[in-house]
């Protein structure tokens, strides 16, 4: 135990850095799925084409292979891309951002299909009524569509949230210094990898266990006057 509390301040480090991923990489999720949700309900068959080979192509890869594909291979690609346009020079991708980028890229799919139900489920003669009424586009997504489109879609995101909060521990594959990297280095270094795992156990809880705190809190929110009726 006083092993662990003399690695605690890493270990605390760790954690911050693990959450910022987090956090970081659901905004850039919620971006994409959105985007994504709008490209498979669009009209255009473009948008369709790329909305579903995006979709396709994360769901049929392992994350951890994506990752390192994106990591290195994007980074070499922008290179390459740099060196024949001459726009720019060499570009070295910091573990941070390549860990969010990718977290961010791999759950932007499972986003898409989140929001794209949760919009098929809002009454389409809800949106008609908006229209007819003399709302703008603006105004019906605003007034109609995003509170209902929340609340929909609130089941599935709460659950992606969660497997995306786990999934940061695969960013230690990549050499960011976060919670797992951390454990890790500490448990080889004294020899007490099932101690310090254990911690990151409890931690990985804890971080659960307040983002249900959330998700329930949101649930409510969006939910108002819906069960009384």
């Amino acid at each position: 135990m006083d092993t662990v509390i003399a690695y605690l301040p890493s270990i605390l480090r760790g954690t911050w850095i693990t959450i910022a991923v987090a956090l970081c990489s659901i905004l850039l999720a919620v971006l994409l799925g959105l985007l994504g949700a709008w490209g498979k309900l669009a009209v255009s068959k473009v948008a369709n084409i790329f909305a579903d080979a995006y979709t396709t192509l994360i769901r049929g890869v392992p994350d951890l292979v994506l990752m390192l594909l994106l990591f290195y291979g994007g980074q070499q690609l922008l290179n390459d891309l740099g060196d024949y346009t001459g726009l720019w020079g060499y570009i070295e991708i910091n573990h941070f951002t390549a860990g969010v980028f990718t977290i961010g890229f791999i759950y932007g799919a499972y986003m898409t299909e989140t929001f794209r139900g949760a919009y098929l489920a809002i009454p389409s003669g809800q949106i008609e009524a908006g229209v007819a009424c003399g709302m703008s586009p603006g105004l019906v997504f605003g007034r109609i569509i995003w509170p209902q489109l929340v609340r929909y879609a609130l089941p599935s995101f709460g659950n992606n949230w969660l497997v995306l909060l786990k999934t940061t521990a695969l960013v230690s594959v990549l050499g960011l210094h976060e919670l797992v990297w951390e454990s890790f280095t500490a448990g080889r270094s004294t020899r007490q990898l099932f101690s310090f795992f254990f911690v990151t156990l409890l931690i990985y809880l804890v971080l659960t266990a307040i983002s249900d705190v959330g998700l329930r809190w949101l649930d409510r929110k969006y939910s108002v006057g819906v069960r009384r009726a």
